[in-house]
């Protein structure tokens, strides 16, 4: 077992969009087809795919966020096929030393919607602590989630 990264790019986006989680976890995860989209409009934003063994399994988006003026972990997912299996775990450490190879010991934001608490206890393990919670919008729906932060 062997995870990887390769950036999204036109040789993989369909097998990041084909990704899938269970309807629970739907709600807090925004659909790997709006990440791509936002990658084309908007500045600073990285998308990754995660590979065990060449399989795309999941998908990280990190960024360079203007207004904490620091790296954030936007988007962050493991196939549901894929869960369960120490999948996820694998793949945020990797990603964190991918990215203190990078861009070196940073502080790495990331958030999660207050009631989700296996995100919460998975970025807990790894050292992101609670910051403050913030709410916000997107198409009338209102959503709130602690803004965790980790000193890498």
């Amino acid at each position: 077992m062997s995870i990887d990264f390769k950036p999204i790019d036109r040789t993989n986006y369909n097998e990041c969009i084909e990704l899938s989680l269970n309807e629970e976890q739907r709600k807090f995860v925004a659909p790997n087809i709006f990440s791509l989209v936002q990658t084309a409009y908007e500045p600073n934003l990285y998308p990754i795919g995660i590979y065990n063994d060449n399989k795309m399994i999941g998908f990280i988006l990190y960024d360079f966020d203007n207004e904490l003026n620091g790296w954030s972990m936007s988007r962050f997912m493991v196939d549901v096929n894929y869960q369960n299996q120490g999948m996820g775990k694998r793949a945020l450490q990797k990603f964190i030393e991918f990215f203190i190879n990078k861009y070196g010991r940073l502080e790495l934001y990331t958030s999660a919607a207050v009631d989700n608490q296996v995100a919460i206890a998975l970025y807990e393990k790894f050292g992101f602590k609670k910051r403050e919670v913030f709410e916000y919008e997107v198409r009338g729906k209102k959503h709130r989630e602690f803004r965790m932060v980790v000193q890498l």
